[in-house]
């Protein structure tokens, strides 16, 4: 059995008339993706309230949506190479829409965990197109790393909109307010996604037996592998966590063998050899684990040492969101200019600075105190995010964009839950404030050290091999 898809030369290009607004539904889509990672959290306490769910569900309401969400990011991509990003985005945006119904509706914490989890597999199919499609609406590379700069600076504005909204939300309207908000930005990205993108924006890839087998191994594998995660950094080495590296390894060594074994793999052997693709993975997900892990300690920080309510540590955390919405469109131009590497270097190497910070603070610090390493972390990762993004890019063809989309962001998401885990053991629990802050100090110098050697990475990459 072959997958067919549109059989026009690769150089065919139609140019929409409305690329700004794209753009823009490309970059609206990511925003609702990343939003339901964050806004659940301030709702959790009414959830558990009102369904009567004890601490390992609430966990699993969050982890549901993470773990297919990261399991299908790969396959999702490749996919979309073949049948045509406009659609998986459009395909995206009906299943994430009607799961937020489901989850709206959820009587029992099993049916909220399940729509949760269909919500994951929306956000899945509509992820990889969106920023593939960003890639073919400006094909030029530096028209191309402006428009990166400006789809991760509109998606950023959901880390601080998360905590903000979704506690204005519950207090004004109750907890199924927050996913019953997702309904009309659904409608209008979807509308505008008809309006603005063009109906012949087809795949040209083809897939043989092999081939989809690897879509299918992949997504075992990267499941199984996230799942172990989570569960290591929640309950320690467990058989659960046992079993699930045990999949996950047989996943990934049944993909390799799908992989030799098809004419059109999904991670050909040379984009996986490349220095660049490899370096920028590797970078992305250095920045995952040190951005979402400092974020989910620092949460702790502020509402069980601090004593803050979780709306006023929203509000604190502003100075660590805020950077990546307002510098991304910056890094965009920087990289236009100069290449990923300068933007990538300066924000790891700035960062890290941010972190080191962090072994200044104890239990009774001011805010002031915590201020600098959120400003470091989050001018970083500002100057950071678009640049890793379109470095990852430029190492693949064009045909191939919503491949290298799925697995930067398979990577990214996988390594966002590895640093939740190692961040949150290394910490220990906020109820020994002393304790935890020795912990937060631990963590300054790994994440400092991390991204060190991260820039290091990054100026050493070969300037032929496409970073710059």
């Amino acid at each position: 059995m072959r997958v067919t898809a549109d059989t026009r030369p690769a150089s065919y290009v139609q140019t929409p008339p409305h690329r700004g607004l794209a753009l823009a539904v490309m970059a609206a889509g990511m925003f609702l993706v990343l939003l339901d990672v964050t806004v659940v959290n301030v709702a959790l306490p009414g959830i558990g309230a009102e369904l009567h769910t004890g601490h390992s569900d609430l966990q699993w309401v969050v982890d549901g949506y993470t773990v297919p969400f990261a399991a299908l990011l790969l396959g999702c991509g490749a996919l979309g190479d073949a049948y045509g990003h406009r659609r998986m985005v459009l395909a995206g945006l009906v299943l994430f829409g009607a799961a937020s119904v489901g989850c709206g509706a959820a009587m029992s914490p099993g049916l909220l965990v399940g729509a949760r989890a269909v919500q994951g597999m929306g956000a899945a199919l509509l992820l990889p197109g969106t920023l593939a499609m960003v890639t073919r609406l400006f094909p030029e590379r530096r028209e191309q790393a402006r428009a990166v700069g400006i789809w991760a600076g509109v998606s950023s504005l959901a880390l601080p909109a998360g905590p903000l909204l979704g506690g204005l939300l519950v207090t004004v309207a109750g907890w199924r307010a927050v996913f019953l908000a997702n309904l009309p930005a659904v409608v209008a990205a979807g509308a505008a996604t008809l309006r603005g993108v063009p109906a012949d924006w087809l795949g040209r890839r083809t897939f043989d037996r092999a081939g989809l087998a690897g879509v299918g191994t992949a997504t075992v594998a990267l499941g199984a592998l996230v799942f172990a995660v989570i569960e290591l950094g929640r309950d320690g080495l467990t058989p659960a966590v046992g079993s699930a590296v045990v999949v996950a390894i047989v996943g990934a060594a049944a993909f390799v063998l799908t992989q030799r074994r098809s004419a059109d793999p999904i991670l050909p052997g040379w984009l996986a050899a490349s220095p660049a693709f490899v370096s920028a993975n590797l970078v992305a997900g250095a920045m995952n684990v040190v951005g979402i892990g400092t974020i989910f300690v620092t949460t702790l920080y502020l509402q069980v040492v601090q004593d803050d309510t979780a709306l006023r540590a929203g509000v604190e955390l502003l100075p660590l969101f805020a950077p990546l919405a307002m510098l991304s469109p910056v890094t965009g131009r920087l990289a236009a200019r100069y290449g990923p590497r300068v933007p990538m270097a300066a924000g790891l190497l700035l960062g890290a600075a941010g972190m080191l910070d962090l072994l200044r603070l104890d239990a009774d610090s001011t805010y002031l105190g915590l201020l600098p390493a959120l400003l470091g972390l989050g001018v970083g990762m500002g100057l950071l995010t678009p640049a890793v993004v379109a470095a990852a890019l430029r190492a693949a063809p064009a045909d191939r964009a919503g491949l290298a989309s799925g697995v930067t962001n398979a990577v990214r998401q996988a390594a966002g839950a590895l640093g939740v885990a190692v961040f949150g053991a290394v910490a220990g629990t906020p109820q020994h404030p002393t304790s935890f802050v020795l912990g937060m100090h631990r963590l300054g110098v790994l994440a400092a050290g991390l991204w060190i050697a991260a820039a290091v990475l990054t100026v050493a990459v070969r300037p032929g091999a496409t970073l710059e």
